[in-house]
């Protein structure tokens, strides 16, 4: 079985998305949840570049970051993983699992695994989808649980285009192509909905995108169409141009979340 991983403050939010309020009924006794089912960053994104980072084990059996040759921004979860054995733990269970499965087995284990008071689940707070039958086995497992919301970003766009991008629009299954990595030149070419990494809020200005503060943007299924800027977030190394851009965020107060209507 998987483990998944109840949210995080920032996606916990959606419970008061305007839209989503179908996805919050009650599932007999229980009030539906926010979860995540995550995998080991880095490990599981084939295509990562600008974010690529891995929590590697030395010698003395700790944990540190190892980023990519091209990144320009650390990855928020490996360092996580870096820092907290138990979700580096979760995760490494989760990808080992289902990379050894079938499509059709990966799509019985997560159905099997998915809680049964699921109202949202972001696939992947950590990780992306590391195969086309991977991806295609979310799609499916969206397509049994109508009364459950999937929504995900990824940088895996060659499995989403010809994969699921071929298969009729499911209302709750839910991507976002994630601009920093080997497939962005898809984006424009397919015309795929996108996020984007920015320094600024003027970054984001500039660009005309809206920010998305609390996963409301990516998660709703009526913004599916619309794209939208996420401000630079996580442990960036000291004295790079991410940190120097996190710091004069937080002096600013961009980071608080604005509140969205019920």
């Amino acid at each position: 079985m998987l483990k998944f991983s109840k949210a995080n403050a920032k996606i916990e939010a959606l419970k008061n998305v305007f839209g989503l309020s179908e996805f919050f009924k009650k599932r007999g006794r229980k009030t539906a949840k926010v979860y995540s089912l995550d995998l080991l960053s880095g490990y599981s994104c084939p295509f990562a570049e600008e974010c690529l980072s891995r929590a590697v084990t030395k010698s003395d059996g700790r944990r540190t970051i190892r980023d990519g040759k091209k990144t320009k921004f650390r990855c928020f979860s490996a360092s996580q993983e870096a820092m907290y054995p138990n979700v580096y733990n979760i995760r490494e269970h989760n990808f080992n699992t289902l990379r050894k499965l079938s499509h059709e087995d990966m799509v019985k284990v997560i159905d099997a695994s998915l809680p049964d008071d699921a109202g949202v689940v972001r696939i992947h707070v950590a990780g992306d989808f590391f195969s086309r039958a991977y991806m295609m086995a979310w799609y499916y497992v969206a397509l049994m649980n109508p009364q459950t919301l999937f929504y995900a970003y990824t940088k895996s766009l060659r499995y989403w285009v010809g994969g699921v991008s071929e298969l009729p629009t499911l209302h709750n299954f839910v991507l976002t192509a994630s601009y920093g990595g080997r497939d962005d030149h898809m984006i424009d070419e397919f015309s795929l909905r996108y996020a984007k990494v920015v320094f600024s809020e003027g970054e984001a200005d500039s660009l005309g995108l809206a920010i998305d503060h609390d996963d409301s943007h990516a998660a709703n299924p009526a913004w599916r169409d619309d794209s939208f800027a996420l401000l630079i977030h996580g442990t960036q190394p000291a004295g790079s141009d991410a940190a120097t851009a996190l710091k004069q965020l937080k002096g600013k107060g961009s980071y608080s979340r604005k509140k969205v209507k019920a």
